[in-house]
């Protein structure tokens, strides 16, 4: 099976999450993913997190189907290996603070030059233009001037994280989107590439829904609602008999009398100011408080259940045995098994998203450091003399 990526070949610059999560996915649909690391210490996330034999368990999931090269980007060595590189490339990603692969010579004007077709994704925490473009920025600052921070964890109280770092990986998403636009692009303009800028603060900020036009309407700012929704109703975490909490959705019309009629409350469902979502938005402790009555009397286990016959959607929190362990993860391929480098199995996420001609596939583990930088060079002819020259002075 041709995968809808086999063909294009991929230069990732990028270190952590950001810009590896983008040729990571990728790299799972066919492309040719070439990793370019620091020699010696690689790229900080092999060590991040809990760690096996050395190397981060993380690392399996985010750098699966792609090779390694080490390469010093401050060496004119390691930027002409860059250029030679870009000639046969498709695309280019990194994430580096804008204006550091100027610097060396092999920004997107300087590749361009080189090879016209190239696509360069550039994620960065503010983007390559404006005032605050050469700030240093992280995932957690690009959530926080996104909107997102401001709007997690409970009224009157700090601002909480995910737990993940959403930011880096939804500029990795956007990027992937970005490049495939830009891909259909160069195929209808006669192979003509471009460069494609996101912000981490901007793909936070586009995910923010109705924050600014309500902002911008009718001055109101969103504040924090815990585990609510503010101006949707009822949808909230509620805590069952045995101490779990049930998060349960009944903010559809139709919904909601059902959910009402199951925890029988016919008073509430069928009163008219309720029928609509605004008029439950209005009394939503109200609502909330009848929920939480009936799933104070049940386990969660019962509540679910009871939910699910009735046609409501409701589901609890899952961690990570939670995951590993669900029948519907497991029958859908979204718990993989990967082998990590003395043999034994780890287990990683599935890919998304599931086509049904051309699913993706993970064709090679994560590799070592630097495991196919002598295979890539001499690709590119440069001999094993020169090579050796090369990693005796630290530029591989």
């Amino acid at each position: 099976m041709t995968l809808p990526l086999s063909g294009l070949r991929v230069i990732e610059l990028g270190q952590l999450i950001a810009g590896p999560f983008a040729s990571k996915m990728l790299g799972e649909f066919g492309a040719d993913v070439i990793k370019i690391e620091p020699p010696e210490t690689g790229d900080p996330l092999r060590a991040w997190r809990m760690l096996h034999d050395g190397t981060s368990v993380w690392w399996a999931a985010h750098a699966r189907n792609k090779r390694s090269i080490t390469l010093n980007l401050r060496e004119p060595e390691g930027q002409d290996v860059i250029r030679q590189l870009a000639k046969d490339a498709d695309i280019v990603i990194e994430n580096f603070r804008p204006g550091a692969l100027e610097k060396w010579g092999i920004g997107f004007k300087d590749l361009h030059a080189i090879n016209p077709k190239l696509i360069m994704l550039r994620v960065s925490g503010y983007g390559q233009t404006g005032p605050y473009k050469d700030r240093p920025g992280f995932g957690v600052i690009g959530e926080a001037m996104g909107g997102l921070r401001y709007l997690t964890g409970e009224p009157g109280r700090p601002p909480v994280r995910t737990g993940v770092s959403i930011g880096d990986t939804l500029s990795g998403l956007h990027g992937v989107i970005g490049v495939l636009l830009a891909l259909r692009h160069r195929e209808q303009q006669g192979g003509v590439g471009q460069e494609i800028d996101v912000a981490l603060y901007e793909s936070v900020f586009n995910m923010l829904e109705s924050v600014l036009p309500e902002y911008s309407k009718f001055g109101a700012i969103r504040q924090p609602s815990g585990a609510s929704m503010p101006g949707i109703a009822p949808t909230n975490a509620y805590l069952c008999k045995d101490g779990k909490y049930a998060l349960i959705a009944g903010n559809g019309d139709s919904i909601y009398k059902r959910l009402m009629q199951m925890i029988e409350r016919e008073d509430l469902a069928n009163d008219p100011k309720l029928a609509r979502n605004a008029g439950r938005a209005e009394h939503a402790d109200l609502i909330d408080a009848a929920i939480s009555a009936y799933t104070a009397q049940h386990s969660l286990d019962d509540v679910l259940v009871a939910m699910n016959a009735a046609g409501v959607p409701a589901g609890k929190s899952y961690d990570a045995a939670d995951i590993a362990n669900d029948p519907h993860y497991q029958a859908r391929d979204m718990i993989l098994n990967a082998t990590l480098a003395d043999g034994s199995v780890v287990q990683v996420p599935g890919i998304v998203p599931k086509l049904s001609k051309t699913p993706g596939q993970i064709t090679r583990a994560a590799p070592a450091l630097g495991q196919h930088t002598t295979e890539i060079l001499e690709s590119l002819g440069i001999s094993a003399s020169q090579q050796a020259d090369w990693k005796a002075r630290g530029v591989i």
